[in-house]
């Protein structure tokens, strides 16, 4: 497939999942609503009551993601924050709460109807310091050595162009920034046909990196002080509904993913050039 076809078929089916989302319906295969159905058990679960409570109940619905990555990140008042590919934005007003007053969270994503649905969810928090920008993550629209940490929650999975993305990652943040997100991963050999039956699980680990590439990526795109932390492993039990939906045999399929697709939280730092002093607190 296509990187542009690639795009588009992610862009129609959050469209349609920020569509849902914001008619009030109530999706998913698992205990928690879920906007795009059978993503649980990846999309549940994964906020404090106390976070939950402080943001709107269609962000939270309209979360896709498969990590938190702003708990993890050890946001500092202050700082100015990006997250690539927002969705309905439950990440971007966590930041923004984090941060406080004195800083700032960037929302960046494609899709029309989550950024309306976004948009909608901070005028209903009433956070401020807070903007949602167009445009996809493999192109950013901010300058370079403009963010202090940029996040994302399992959405550079999603991407075809990944190294293009980690570039832009780094661009954009200064020396010292931090790169901290939730990304699904692959630890260990799949074989490919069985790797691709269990990518139909709606997308949510399409396109997921093995562990050790992540990391080269990382590394070729400049990053250092790179870690990769599993959170959340995955097997073939999680996704029996949907599998077994598909007409696959679950348990012949079992052996082969157990522990193999997980969620983790990928950090790394974009180097400090010798002598400059990036303390800001």
């Amino acid at each position: 497939m296509a990187h542009s076809d690639i795009k588009e078929v992610v862009k129609s089916k959050y469209g349609e999942a920020a569509k849902r989302v914001a008619a009030g319906e109530r999706g998913g295969c698992g205990s928690q609503a879920s906007a795009i159905p059978c993503c649980d058990p990846i999309s549940s679960n994964l906020y404090e009551a106390e976070e939950i409570a402080v943001v709107p109940q269609q962000a939270v619905r309209a979360s896709l993601g498969c990590g938190n990555p702003t708990e993890l990140a050890q946001l500092h008042a202050g700082e100015t924050v990006l997250d690539l590919g927002s969705g309905g934005g439950i990440d971007v007003l966590l930041s923004a709460r984090r941060v406080g007053p004195s800083g700032r969270a960037y929302g960046l994503d494609m899709t029309d109807e989550m950024l309306e649905l976004a948009r909608e969810n901070q005028r209903k928090a009433g956070i401020e310091n807070v903007e949602f920008l167009k445009g996809e993550i493999e192109n950013i629209p901010l300058p370079e050595n403009s963010v202090d940490v940029v996040i994302s929650n399992c959405v550079i999975n999603l991407s075809a162009e990944k190294d293009r993305v980690l570039r832009e990652a780094f661009r954009v943040l200064r020396p010292g920034g931090r790169f901290a997100v939730s990304d699904v991963v692959v630890r260990g050999p799949v074989p490919i046909d069985i790797r691709r039956s269990v990518e139909l699980w709606v997308g949510c680990v399409a396109g997921a990196l093995e562990e050790g590439e992540y990391r080269s990526k990382l590394a070729a795109a400049g990053f250092e002080e790179i870690e990769v932390e599993p959170t959340r492993l995955y097997g073939a039990e999680d996704a029996r509904q949907f599998l077994t939906a598909q007409g696959m045999d679950v348990e012949a399929i079992a052996p082969h993913v157990e522990g193999k697709f997980a969620s983790a939280f990928i950090r790394a730092k974009k180097p400090v050039e010798p002598g400059m002093n990036t303390d800001k607190h």
